[in-house]
């Protein structure tokens, strides 16, 4: 177990996932929101687009962080990839049917962003999984999106939803990642981070 008792730990996300996985490391920690505005620069990579948001929503807490030498915060993006298309949460239900059938039958990246900061310091990185779906068809992804929840996941899914159960045939890399938040990786870094 991780003992980091000399800082509070923030999780700066409003995702229950993300809270899920940082509970399973049993770290002690808080949650709190800020909004922020996630316009990518057109000149970031793809695969930096996640890692560059993570640092962004740190950017709202520099006052806490000031105020408080022993807070710690991480905050994440994820974001899919398909091809040379980026595949954020989809706004209605029509976005989240063109993005499953982009899905359908196709490997794509999914890679999570992470910044831990603190007030003197900040480690960010990416982790990239691969997911290879099998084929849906439109009847199914029309069943997911009635019963599903997929408006508030990047591609639309979740891999620990009905979609995930059925579709999913293997994840190659941090299974854990593509569910929004790199845990081994964490683990490893925020070891390192308080040394």
């Amino acid at each position: 177990m991780l003992h980091i008792d000399q800082y509070r730990i923030v999780l700066g996300s409003q995702s229950p996932r993300r809270k899920q996985l940082l509970e399973g490391l049993h770290l002690n920690f808080g949650v709190e929101i800020r909004s922020v505005d996630e316009t990518v620069p057109t000149h970031i990579a793809n695969a930096d687009y996640a890692q560059y948001l993570s640092k962004i929503k740190a950017i709202p807490f520099e006052e806490d962080l000031k105020n408080n030498p022993n807070m710690l915060l991480i905050t994440a993006d994820t974001t899919v990839l398909v091809g040379d298309t980026i595949l954020n949460k989809p706004q209605n239900a029509a976005e989240a049917q063109t993005m499953l059938e982009m899905l359908s039958g196709k490997k794509h990246e999914v890679f999570t962003g992470v910044s831990i900061t603190t007030n003197s310091n900040q480690v960010s990185f990416t982790e990239q999984s691969s997911v290879c779906f099998r084929a849906i068809t439109s009847h199914e992804i029309d069943f997911y999106i009635a019963v599903g929840k997929p408006f508030d996941k990047a591609g639309a899914y979740g891999v620990q939803d009905w979609l995930g159960y059925a579709f999913v045939e293997r994840v190659e890399g941090c299974f854990y990642n593509v569910m929004g938040l790199p845990t081994s990786r964490l683990y490893a870094e925020l070891k390192k981070f308080i040394k």
